[in-house]
C-alpha cells in the first residue's frame, strides 16, 4: 500500500463518529444508571465488558478538555472523574447497529475473554495493576470494529480472504490493506490521547518483541489473545490459534507450567462470565 493510500485510509478511520455496541450491554448499563442504588463499581464492571463503551469512556476522559490526556487507563478511574451525567450522555449517544450484532457477538466475546485472560496473565506475572492490562486486552481488536464501520467493503474483502485462502484475520488484513488492525489501533490511540502503555498493548500484541516502551503490556495482550483462542471463546474473525512468541513468555519471566495454571484460572473465570447472562 502506498503512503498516500495509507494516509487516506487513516483519515477515513479517524472520521469515525459512531461505533456500534451490543443492545444487551447497553440495556444493562442504562438500567444501572437509572437505579439510584447502583454503585460506580457495578456500572464500571458492565461497561468494562464492552470494548466500544470502554473506548468511548477512555477517549472522553483522556481528551484535553478534562486535563488528563494520556493518563487514565481504567474504566473505574474514568467514571469517578467523569461523573454520572457524562456517562449518561455517552450511553445515550451510543448506537446499536442491528445488522452487525450477529457478526459482533463473536468478537465481543473474544474481546471480553481476552480482557479476562490478560488480567490472569498480569496477576501471574506479579503486576500491581492488572486492570490496565485487562483494558488493553479488551481493546486489542477495536480496529476490527472501526474497519467494519468505516471501511465495510475492505472489511468484507478481508473476511472473504480469510475463508478463501485459509489465513488468519491479521494475515488477511495485511493481504488486502497492506497493514492490520494493530495499525488502526495505534491511529485511534494517538487520536484519542489514550495512555501510551494502552497504545502499545493495543498496537503491538501481534509483535510484542518490537514494543519500544512498554513490552510488558504488549506481551500480556499477546499471551492473553493466544490463551483465549486456545479456549475457542468467541471469535477474532478466524478459527486459528496464532503461534505463541517465546519472547513474550521470556519478557514476563513465565514458563509453560505457569501457562497451564493461568489456563485453569481462566477456565473458572470464563464460567463466571458466561453466568453474567447479558441476554
Amino acid at each position: 500500500m502506498t503512503e498516500d493510500l495509507k494516509s487516506e485510509t487513516r483519515d477515513v478511520v479517524l472520521e469515525v463518529k459512531s461505533l456500534p455496541t451490543l443492545p444487551k450491554v447497553l440495556d444493562k448499563v442504562t438500567a444501572l444508571l437509572e437505579n439510584p442504588d447502583a454503585s460506580m463499581d457495578e456500572i464500571a464492571r458492565v461497561i468494562g465488558t464492552d470494548q466500544v463503551l470502554s473506548a468511548k469512556v477512555l477517549k472522553m476522559v483522556n481528551s484535553p478538555i478534562y486535563g488528563f490526556p494520556g493518563r487514565i487507563g481504567t474504566v473505574q478511574h474514568a467514571l469517578v472523574l467523569l461523573g454520572i451525567n457524562v456517562i449518561r450522555g455517552i450511553i445515550i449517544s451510543t448506537s446499536v447497529f442491528d445488522m452487525m450484532v450477529k457478526a459482533m457477538e463473536g468478537l465481543w466475546e473474544h474481546s471480553v475473554g481476552c480482557a479476562l485472560a490478560c488480567n490472569c496473565v498480569a496477576r501471574k506475572a506479579g503486576f500491581k495493576d492488572p486492570e490496565e492490562y485487562s483494558v488493553a486486552g479488551l481493546l486489542h481488536d477495536l480496529g476490527k470494529v472501526v474497519m467494519a464501520v468505516q471501511l465495510p467493503e475492505l472489511e468484507q474483502q478481508v473476511v472473504e480472504t480469510v475463508k478463501s485462502r485459509d489465513l488468519t484475520y491479521f494475515e488477511a488484513e495485511r493481504a488486502v490493506l497492506g497493514f492490520g488492525h494493530d495499525r488502526i489501533n495505534a491511529w485511534l490511540a494517538d487520536n484519542w490521547h489514550l495512555p501510551p502503555n494502552l497504545k502499545e498493548g493495543m498496537s503491538y500484541h501481534h509483535k510484542p518483541q518490537l514494543a519500544p516502551l512498554y513490552p510488558d503490556i504488549a506481551a500480556v495482550v499477546h499471551i492473553g489473545d493466544f490463551l483465549i483462542r486456545v479456549f475457542e471463546f468467541g471469535s477474532g474473525g478466524d478459527d486459528q490459534v496464532h503461534a505463541l512468541r517465546p519472547e513474550a513468555l521470556k519478557q514476563l519471566k513465565l514458563k509453560t507450567q505457569d501457562l497451564e495454571e493461568i489456563l485453569d484460572q481462566l477456565g473458572r473465570e470464563l464460567v463466571e462470565v458466561a453466568d453474567l447472562n447479558f441476554a
